[in-house]
């Protein structure tokens, strides 16, 4: 998650000049992205061919100039320079700082600023969501939509910012209440992914701020020019509400960076989103300081259809859940189990779907799926591919690499792997979809849960009693258990997050927020 490949990265020498030429990648060389003149655009949202990736009410930065790179065809697109260790140092202090003003702003108040934030994005969201599926590689409706969940969760939180508090409870004490007090936590580090690079931000974000807390944020190196761009539109509400920069810092940066927030003491609350291996880590260190994590990590996400499930929602439904994304969501449906006696139907069906999918440039309106974000990602695509072949499985559709430019994987459709078989308890980020047949309601409902990962599940079925079973105690253990839509996607007004190897941790809407303070009873 934090690792920056050695290959895009430059070494910075001490007087702040590159290095020798030996040491520059290719994109050096040739022509990036942002000079070409269909992507002009990226010059509106304030980008360079080299960007600064650190802010604390100033931008600047000392550490490694990284190049990121297009999944639709792996060219340059610009530079960012990372934070060094000592610009994480100088970021943390102004932080620190500017908790002491932004504490002291009443919380009603704090909602207006969100709201402004939220209204700068919507002016942006279209541009925004070209430069996410530009950098990112999703198709550009999921782009634009990712952008509209930071507008909405700025909307919700201008509502919270007047309701968050605690009740006033009977004493012992004749004459006296007990008072429960909500108070901010301080500074929130947010690590955030590739895969949301804008939308994990903002329901952090929007949230921590209503409740009194400064924010530094940590994006995926791979979106470093999201990370920037998003910034430079948060900053401008801030300076002109004559508020320091530093209430939303940014330190782009790779695992020295991400080390460092895990292991700082003056972190208050550290918001990890990525892997399960990496959030291991991330989890110890901050337990080890005795601080606090708020975790999203990974999701092995299944969909039961039933006997008496309508196949004209299911369909739809796990074609947009499998390859929505190019299977990079943590709430890709990965696993899908279906009743023996309509199995060989809805396998049928599916392939006749997949043939469908229009595939091509993510930014083109019509194109429904796009690239895998990275090389490596095809390559782990292809290991799980063969994985599980060698169990046993029979791949039904897909497969493949795409022969044309990019990072481009063929949707792919197992049949015939047990239930327990190891790659299908493992999570691979790639548009991989595993089928099982099952008899019976009692064992789909334990195999959906025997996986380690708790996020999202859903079944199809028109029986109350056994969707109420599935609610319940003995029904799905996923902190997401949907009936009759999709795995993926989440809206902002409920909760987010799961269960197990998952984390945990609570996002966006509810009493997510109590997560971002800390209680006192008085």
């Amino acid at each position: 998650m934090w690792r920056v490949p050695r290959q895009l990265c430059v070494r910075v020498a001490s007087g702040g000049k590159l290095s020798g030429p030996r040491h520059r990648p290719a994109a050096f060389m040739s022509t990036l992205l942002i000079n070409q003149a269909q992507y002009a655009w990226l010059k509106e949202l304030g980008l360079r061919e080299e960007n600064e990736g650190v802010y604390n009410g100033s931008w600047g930065g000392r550490g490694e100039v990284i190049t990121t790179y297009c999944p639709a065809n792996n060219e340059p697109i610009a530079r960012v320079r990372q934070a060094s260790v000592a610009d994480y140092e100088e970021t943390v202090k102004k932080a620190r700082e500017a908790w002491k003003v932004w504490a002291e702003v009443p919380a009603p108040k704090r909602g207006e600023v969100v709201r402004q934030i939220g209204d700068a994005l919507r002016e942006k969201i279209q541009i925004l969501g070209n430069l996410v599926s530009l950098e990112m590689g999703k198709i550009l409706v999921e782009g634009v939509g990712e952008v509209q969940e930071y507008v909405d969760v700025c909307d919700y939180a201008v509502g919270l910012s007047r309701m968050i508090g605690g009740p006033i409870l009977p004493s012992e004490r004749p004459g006296h209440a007990l008072i429960e007090q909500w108070n901010p936590v301080g500074l929130v580090g947010i690590i955030t992914a590739f895969n949301f690079p804008v939308a994990v931000y903002g329901w952090n974000n929007a949230i921590a701020m209503i409740c009194g807390n400064v924010c530094l944020w940590k994006g995926a190196p791979t979106t470093s020019l999201i990370s920037v761009a998003v910034t430079k539109i948060i900053a401008k509400v801030l300076e002109d509400n004559k508020l320091p920069g530093a209430i939303c810092s940014l330190t782009c940066g790779g695992a020295d960076i991400g080390t460092a927030m895990a292991k700082d003491e003056r972190v208050n609350l550290l918001s990890f989103t990525g892997s399960t291996q990496v959030g291991r880590q991330v989890a110890l260190m901050v337990q080890e300081r005795f601080g606090r994590s708020l975790l999203e990590l990974g999701g092995n996400n299944a969909i039961i259809a039933f006997e008496d499930a309508d196949l004209s929602l299911v369909v739809p439904s796990v074609l947009f859940a499998a390859v929505g994304t190019a299977g990079q969501r943590c709430t890709t449906a990965r696993r899908l189990f279906l009743h023996e006696s309509i199995h060989d139907e809805v396998v049928n069906r599916l392939k006749k779907a997949y043939e469908q999918i229009r595939v091509g440039n993510p930014w083109d309106s019509d194109v429904l799926y796009g690239p895998l974000h990275t090389k490596q990602a095809v390559s782990m695509f292809l290991a799980a591919v063969e994985d599980a072949k060698k169990e046993g499985g029979t791949v039904v559709y897909g497969g493949k690499v795409m022969d044309r430019p990019g990072n481009y994987v063929e949707p792919t459709v197992v049949t015939g792997l047990a239930h327990n078989a190891s790659i299908a308890h493992t999570e691979t980020f790639a548009p991989i979809l595993y089928v099982f047949k099952f008899k019976n309601e009692e064992e789909v409902f334990a195999w959906n849960n025997e996986v380690k990962q708790g996020l999202s599940s859903s079944i199809f079925t028109k029986d109350l009693g056994r969707i109420f079973r599935w609610l319940g105690p003995k029904g799905s253990d996923c902190g997401i258990v949907n009936v009759n839509i999709p795995t993926s996607g989440a809206e902002i007004g409920g909760a987010f997050g799961g269960e197990k190897h998952t984390g945990g941790g609570r996002e966006s809407g509810s009493d997510a927020w109590k997560q971002y303070m800390r209680r006192s009873t008085c």
